[in-house]
Parts: C-alpha cells; structure tokens; sequence
C-alpha cells in the first residue's frame, strides 16, 4: 500500500519507477544519519528515454527544461524510496542542486529548476521546501538537458 506522499503523486499521473542503476563508480544514494544524499538524477523518463536532450537557449526552450528537472524530480523521488521504501518518512527536503547544460548567455536556469522544485513542494508541502542551487553547465551525461541532485532529512 502506497503512503499519503505517493497516493498524492498518483492523483497528479506520478507513478515512482524503479530507479536506473549508476553507471559509473558511484552509488544512487548514500544515508548518514537522518540525512539521505541522493546523487544526481538526469532526466531520464519511465521509458528510458530522454525527456529533453541538448542545451538550453539553442535546442531546448524553458518549458522543456522545467519538464525535464520535474522528471529529474521523479528520479530522485524514486531513489528516495529505493533506500527508505516509503516517502512518507522524508521529514524535510534540504537542498536541490540543479544543473542545466545551457548555452553561456543563457539566464533562465533558475525557472528551469523551479519544475523540480514545483514537484517537491507539490508531494510535500511545506516540508518540500528547500534551499537550491542552480548552475549552468557546459555539458550533462548523455547530452541530458538537466540533472538534479538532492538531499532530504527523514523522521
């Protein structure tokens, strides 16, 4: 039975996937103490599949990045129930670090993250607010238009 975080996610067509396995030498998530550090989420879909590739300002306009640091957000949702298997037990989203492979004169990233920050108030409420740090990169894995790292205290 899914918790009340994850039945709201439902009523909005949100349904968690299992997360995709790191390909590097890394790990999807790390828990010290009641702080869950999840490593940075691109924009994979449920299907796989890219939810926005190339750079901000040339190949993808605002509303596809703010789409794809939501789905950002979803991967990372589902990282988080990976470790802890129930979302109910975040007690506060801390931080959402945001990186947007942008062109150099692009000026709107912080709008772009706002669709990961959207989902994380939208699941949570008050407690999904949370500091947030945007950065425009040169690149992203994949050539991925967004990624988004994130850490939570849970109860």
């Amino acid at each position: 039975m899914a918790g009340a975080v994850e039945q709201k996610l439902a009523t909005q067509g949100i349904v968690l996937h299992q997360p995709v396995s790191p390909v590097a030498n890394y790990v999807g998530f790390v828990r010290t103490g009641n702080l869950l550090i999840c490593s940075g989420q691109i924009c994979l879909g449920a299907d796989g599949k890219l939810i926005a590739k190339g750079k901000l300002g040339k190949d993808v306009t605002v509303e596809q990045g703010a789409a794809a640091a939501r789905g950002c957000a979803i991967n990372l949702l589902a990282q988080v129930k990976a470790a802890v298997g129930d979302l109910d037990k975040v007690a506060r989203v801390v931080r959402l670090g945001g990186f947007v492979n942008s062109m150099p004169d692009f000026l709107d990233g912080p709008k772009v993250l706002n669709g990961a920050s959207d989902l994380m108030v939208a699941a949570f409420g008050d407690k999904g607010r949370h500091a947030r740090t945007t950065v425009g990169v040169a690149s992203l894995p994949a050539d991925a238009a967004v990624e988004v790292e994130a850490i939570f205290e849970l109860a």
